[in-house]
């Protein structure tokens, strides 16, 4: 009788075992065959994706720069060059030879990982920029970056790194680690219009990747220089007066071409050191009277030119009357239009017309020459 129920509870037991090894069989098959129609990796796949999109939606200037970590040197070089008037030539940057303290907040957060290039994580990798806004000042930089964030396949620095012309020393691992991540199809861009008349900027931006394109935003350079002229007056109301500053002596009317603010006009020449090393087909200039007067027409030509779709288009803007250029249209779940800042559409302070016709007139032959170069006419007279 005692044997008989051991027979039973031990029979028992092995169905109980077969079952669950049934089952287990079951389950493992199941998963391999939705894994092998791909619907295992769907759904963390939706997620990653919109993980990424609500990161995107994230504002770059804390995000992206706050991932910083200082890194090893791996281009040495010498000391980076700066223009005689660094004030006039620079924008966002605290201290020369020092990075924004806005840069450097959260410098630790990725020291365990590696040096190695690319660096990822969860919303995408760090890459080198394939694009870059080198130029010029006071041209409408700002605005262009700021339309072409719009476009969901690009992601841009929202502060001015300054690598090539003042923290090149710091090496190529260092600049990359300010870029912001990106998936793949995504293009990530900076934007530093003091590039384009740093001597050693092409060689260096060519050393990272001769490929790169290069978007060079200009305008009428007298019109930059009284514009140039007023943010510096604006930070230092101090400062000599515009016609003291553009003109060696005001008998003769010479032009000082050792002011920034003249010198940053001077398109041609500073083109000429850009085309040692990059081919004009690597270029796009963009007019920056036209970005005001026709913002969606000259955005059509930079998606082009980075080989997007068109996305940003002109039902983004509407034209701003009081601060005189487009702002953008306000976004979904956001209770105001996007503006540039205060900063932007200051008031210029009243130059005497002999001044102005003096500097149209030095300015007309490199003009001409730069419209040859370029293979546009701006129509600045």
């Amino acid at each position: 009788m005692g044997c008989s129920g051991c027979r039973v509870r031990f029979n028992f037991g092995k169905v109980l075992s077969k079952v669950s090894v049934f089952f287990t069989m079951v389950l493992i098959f199941t998963y391999f065959f939705y894994c092998l129609t791909g619907f295992c990796d769907s759904a963390p796949r939706t997620l990653y994706r919109q993980q990424v999109s609500d990161y995107d939606a994230l504002d770059d200037h804390r995000r992206v720069l706050d991932e910083l970590r200082p890194s090893p040197r791996l281009l040495p070089d010498a000391q980076s060059q700066r223009n005689r008037s660094g004030s006039a030539d620079a924008e966002q940057v605290d201290t020369p030879g020092q990075f924004p303290q806005h840069m450097l907040e959260s410098a630790n957060e990725e020291s365990a990982q590696s040096n190695g290039i690319p660096v990822s994580n969860t919303f995408g990798t760090k890459r080198f920029p394939q694009a870059i806004i080198i130029g010029v000042k006071k041209g409408g930089t700002r605005a262009l970056l700021e339309f072409l964030r719009i476009h969901p396949d690009v992601r841009a620095v929202g502060a001015e790194p300054h690598f090539f012309d003042r923290f090149y020393d710091k090496g190529l691992e260092w600049y990359r680690n300010l870029m912001p991540r990106t998936l793949d199809g995504q293009i990530t861009m900076e934007k530093t219009p003091s590039y384009f008349v740093t001597k050693e900027a092409p060689s260096r931006v060519c050393t990272m990747n001769c490929q790169t394109k290069l978007i060079v935003v200009v305008r009428d350079p007298v019109t930059r220089a009284v514009s140039d002229y007023t943010q510096t007056l604006s930070k230092n109301p101090g400062l000599p007066s515009f016609q003291s500053l553009a003109l060696k002596n005001s008998t003769t009317g010479l032009i000082d071409t050792t002011w920034s603010a003249v010198r940053i006009g001077l398109y041609a020449k500073h083109l000429e050191n850009w085309l040692q090393h990059f081919p004009l087909s690597h270029f796009l200039f963009v007019s920056g009277e036209r970005l005001v007067s026709d913002p969606a027409g000259e955005m059509g030509r930079v998606q082009d030119f980075l080989g997007l779709k068109r996305v940003v288009s002109d039902k983004h803007f509407y034209f701003n009357q009081t601060k005189g250029f487009p702002c953008l249209k306000k976004p979904e779940g956001s209770s105001r239009p996007r503006c540039l800042g205060k900063s932007k559409g200051r008031p210029h302070p009243q130059i005497p017309s002999e001044v102005l016709q003096r500097l149209r007139d030095f300015y007309r032959p490199f003009n001409h020459r730069f419209y040859q170069m370029s293979g546009q006419d701006f129509g600045w007279e």
